[in-house]
This record gives C-alpha cells, sequence and structure tokens, in this order.
C-alpha cells in the first residue's frame, strides 16, 4: 500500500473513531497509519507516523481541534485536514478553515462521501459538506456581498484554478501570467469575496457552480 493516502484518524470517541478507520479500510486508496483520541495524542502520532492527512474533530478532552492544526502546521506543514465534527457554527467553522482545515465534514455523512471528501482534500480540492459551504456563502451575503458578482473575467478564471486546488506557479503557467500578477489577483479576490485565504475562496466557487 505504499501509493495509499495515509490518514491518522482523531476523535475521542472509540465507537466512532473505530466506524471512520472500518470505512476507510473498504476503499484501497487508504491506510490508517495511526488512532488518537486527545489533542496531544494527535500531535504526538502525527509527528511519529507523519501521515499524508489528518481527519480530526473539533472538540476534544484536552483542547480544540483547531489547536491541533496550528500545532500540525509548525510540525508537519505539508500535511493536510479535515475536520470531521458535530460542530457547525459559523464562528467554529471558520475558524477551523482560517488555521489551515481544506476540507470541513459534518458527522453524519454517508461512508461514499466521507471517501470521497478525503480524496478531494488530499488532491488538493477544498471540500466541506453543503451545510458548511452554505453557511460560509450566508456569512458572506450578510456582509453584503453577492460572492463573485463583481469579479472580472481574469479572475474567475484565476478562481476557477484555484479551486481545483493549483498553487500560484500552476496558475501563472496555465494562465500565461507572473506568480506575482496571480498573487495579486488572488489578493484581489479575496478582498472583492470577503473571505480571508484561498479555502473559504474555493468553497465559494466550487458552490457557485452548483444548480
Amino acid at each position: 500500500m505504499s501509493d495509499a493516502v495515509r490518514v491518522l484518524v482523531v476523535d475521542d470517541h472509540p465507537l466512532f473513531r473505530q466506524g471512520v478507520v472500518a470505512t476507510l479500510a473498504t476503499a484501497p486508496d487508504f491506510d490508517v497509519v495511526g488512532e488518537a483520541s486527545t489533542a496531544a495524542e494527535a500531535v504526538r502520532l502525527a509527528t511519529i507516523t507523519r501521515p499524508d492527512l489528518v481527519l480530526l474533530d473539533v472538540g476534544l478532552p484536552d483542547g480544540s481541534g483547531v489547536e491541533v492544526i496550528s500545532a500540525l502546521a509548525r510540525e508537519l506543514p505539508g500535511v493536510k485536514i479535515a475536520m470531521l465534527t458535530v460542530a457547525d457554527d459559523s464562528d467554529t467553522v471558520m475558524e477551523a478553515l482560517r488555521a489551515g482545515a481544506a476540507g470541513y465534514l459534518l458527522k453524519g455523512v454517508s461512508g461514499a462521501e466521507l471517501i470521497a471528501a478525503v480524496k478531494e482534500v488530499y488532491a488538493g480540492h477544498p471540500y466541506a459538506s453543503p451545510p458548511v459551504a452554505m453557511r460560509v456563502l450566508s456569512d458572506v451575503a450578510r456582509a453584503g456581498r453577492t460572492p463573485g458578482a463583481d469579479l472580472t473575467e481574469r479572475e474567475r478564471s484565476v478562481l476557477d484554478l484555484l479551486a481545483q486546488g493549483l498553487t500560484n506557479a500552476e496558475i501563472a503557467r496555465r494562465l500565461f501570467l507572473s506568480e506575482k500578477t496571480v498573487k495579486h489577483h488572488i489578493t484581489v479576490i479575496l478582498q472583492k469575496l470577503g473571505v480571508r485565504n484561498r479555502v473559504e475562496a474555493a468553497l465559494i466557487a466550487s458552490r457557485r457552480k452548483r444548480p
């Protein structure tokens, strides 16, 4: 399973955690390299097992999953993070996304959606359960903005490629632009969308394409 995505599952409810592990085991693309039930254990195991992706609950006995994201950003800056939690309030969602989570799933998702979401996040494509994506859009709307309404054609092209998980360098090559120009476009896009990071922008871009 050398090509499998190495996953660390973090949740303090043993039965639920075991269910997640069993679900991932049904797909040949994943290798669960560890299970943790606390924030401290999550960070310790992550530094030992060096997973490609961490599935992380928000509420842990000794701290917040958001604190774990911050710790992992220091210890394993390349690791992908996907939240799997019951917490769906705007503050928690935004805090996790801004800390560096690239996925936000609500407990109760089907096994098929869980597997699809993990694949998306690992591939560099931000993913959120529909209620979470709608909340991001609603928060932007409440701020008095219509997501994407005032983007130029070039900015829409940059946003679409950003939502596909491309890096600034890759977007620059695809659109025949300099990286400096792409960075400028992304800064403007974030301002126009009223969001703070690429993940929120990508979620809006993905949602805009859905009927």
